[in-house]
């Protein structure tokens, strides 16, 4: 398939007015719930436009305007639906001043990282629109009929992937724009052809009504049903739990706590028909940092470690939590130059006081744990959100008696697991649960025992870093942003990365179905030059 023009600005540009309401439909609703206000991240302050939680009346709506939406959004050519996406994402860049502004008074975070933000959004938007015009998303396949086969005859079997339905999305705390309404999930299942229906995260109501105005605008341009975007604003355990149980919902976009996630999960699991829920949870992300690597460059790694630390508050999903090494010398140099530059962070502002007092109480859990030994602590930041620094080691034959030790701390807090030897080490590996990500720092000597550890990192993790680190992760094809339970609900797909298209779509064989009604992609003639795979044989274009 061929790419098509990117279009310019929108005919309708979005909307920078806040007024509180909801997106149903294409109509703005306000909530007959309680009132609710997001926070000022660093002073505490409420800030303006008020915002009342919708009940299941509205999620009713938005839901049975989704399915309406399903079919004709399902069925526009792939390249309409591509332009779609560009709209947006011109949409977004059209904000980004009233997103940055919105968002840093919303979260704390600085106006260059949320710059960069709106910019990663866009970017997620346009790497779907390109997957859509480029086809092998469809996972088109034909097996021909071989009426003369002996001793049965094959009939003629067609195969290619159709979405699933209508997709709720819930928006998440740490990334206001690149994992929330127009974040990844949004982005892969609108691409997908399923229509969206929100659930704004609290901490950043502006922000989301702001986000919403894009895609508002973008579907007015296309003329597109109105049901193919709903924005809901709600408490989790009440609307949250009707969105996910309402019969029109066939898929769950869901990035957060565990303790939340396994709600969703166990709702879901529960309705008359059960339906995925794509949800990354939990993870505290172990480094390993290889003897060899330690004895040439302990001072480096102690510098990087603690800059991947630290930033953003601590607050991204693939924060290295957990560093593993063998103790000595070398893991001594390490934690001094580690210790001098946690001690003179400043702090920094945290996304909301809620998070800050959360990360608060999950530091003083583990530091507390017999064996703990406190290293350093940052300064205390002026905030109404702070987020201060803390180091911690403990050795590995505590860390694996104490199941405590492994929780996650969203946040800047580091522990460093103390080994005896390479043995103890793997041993602590084998214990953890599943990961986003997992680190390893070698040098030339360390590759034969760090070539016997990738095949259990790879047990345990989605993504297997090698003298890197975790936090930033780039969207693109080959990534995998997922892992084993509990980082998230499925291990066998990713929420970031052109294959998160995938999540909601699922396969549909068609045997002997008249060419007539076959659909585009598996026509003898490919109108859409779909790539194929023929008998076996796979086809760029027909």
């Amino acid at each position: 398939m061929s790419s098509t023009p990117a279009p310019g600005p929108s005919a309708h540009p979005p909307a920078t007015d806040l007024t509180g309401a909801m997106f149903i439909a294409g109509e703005r609703i306000t909530g007959a719930g309680a009132e609710i206000r997001s926070v000022d991240a660093r002073t505490g302050q409420e800030l303006d436009p008020p915002y009342r939680y919708g009940g299941t009346a509205d999620v009713r709506r938005a839901c049975r305007a989704a399915e309406d939406a399903f079919d004709t959004f399902r069925d526009l050519h792939p390249w309409r639906r591509a332009r779609f996406l560009e709209t947006i994402a011109c949409n977004l860049t059209a904000l980004t001043d009233a997103l940055v502004d919105r968002a840093h008074q919303e979260t704390g975070l600085s106006t260059d990282r949320l710059a960069g933000e709106v910019e990663r959004t866009t970017g997620q938007l346009r790497l779907f629109a390109s997957v859509l015009t480029e086809g092998s998303w469809y996972g088109a396949r034909i097996d021909p009929a071989q009426p003369d086969r002996t001793p049965q005859p094959r009939p003629d079997i067609r195969q290619q992937r159709i979405p699933l339905g209508p997709v709720a999305v819930f928006g998440a705390s740490n990334f206001p724009l690149a994992f929330s309404v127009l974040g990844g999930d949004t982005a892969s299942a609108l691409a997908a052809g399923c229509p969206v229906v929100v659930k704004a995260h609290d901490a950043h109501l502006g922000t989301s009504e702001l986000a919403a105005h894009a895609v508002q605008a973008a579907v007015a341009e296309h003329q597109l049903p109105p049901g193919v975007f709903s924005l809901l604003i709600g408490d989790g355990p009440t609307l949250g739990i009707d969105l996910v149980t309402d019969p029109h919902i066939q898929a769950v976009g869901f990035t957060g706590s565990r303790n939340a996630g396994l709600a969703l999960l166990r709702a879901a699991a529960a309705r008359p028909q059960p339906i995925p829920v794509h949800a990354e949870m939990s993870s505290i992300n172990p480094v390993v940092l290889m003897p060899g690597a330690l004895a040439r460059r302990a001072e480096g790694l102690a510098e990087a470690y603690t800059t991947s630390l630290t930033l953003g508050a601590g607050q991204f999903c693939t924060n290295p939590g957990l560093v593993i090494a063998v103790d000595g010398p070398d893991l001594e140099r390490f934690l001094s130059r580690a210790r001098r530059v946690v001690d003179g962070y400043a702090g920094a502002t945290m996304l909301a006081p809620r998070l800050a007092m959360s990360y608060r109480r999950e530091t003083e859990t583990v530091s507390s744990r017999p064996g703990v030994e406190v290293l350093a602590r940052g300064a205390e930041p002026r905030s109404a959100s702070p987020g201060r620094a803390l180091l911690m080691s403990v050795h590995a034959d505590d860390f694996l008696a104490d199941p405590e030790l492994r929780r996650e701390m969203f946040g800047p807090a580091g522990l460093v697991v103390r080994a005896r030897d390479l043995a103890q080490l793997t041993d602590v590996l084998h214990r953890l649960e599943g990961q986003l990500t997992a680190t390893v720092h070698t040098a030339d000597d360390d590759l034969p025992h760090a070539r016997r550890l990738l095949p259990l990192l790879e047990r345990r993790a989605g993504r297997v870093l090698f003298d890197g680190w975790p936090t930033g992760v780039e969207v693109g094809h080959a990534m995998v942003h997922g892992g084993p339970y509990p980082a998230t609900s499925d291990s066998r797909t990713t929420s970031v990365g052109s294959r998160a298209i995938e999540r909601f779509l699922r396969p549909v064989a068609y045997q002997n179905v008249p060419h007539a009604l076959l659909p585009p992609s598996v026509r003898d003639d490919n109108p859409y030059g779909v790539p194929r795979r023929v008998d076996g044989n796979l086809r760029s274009t027909d």
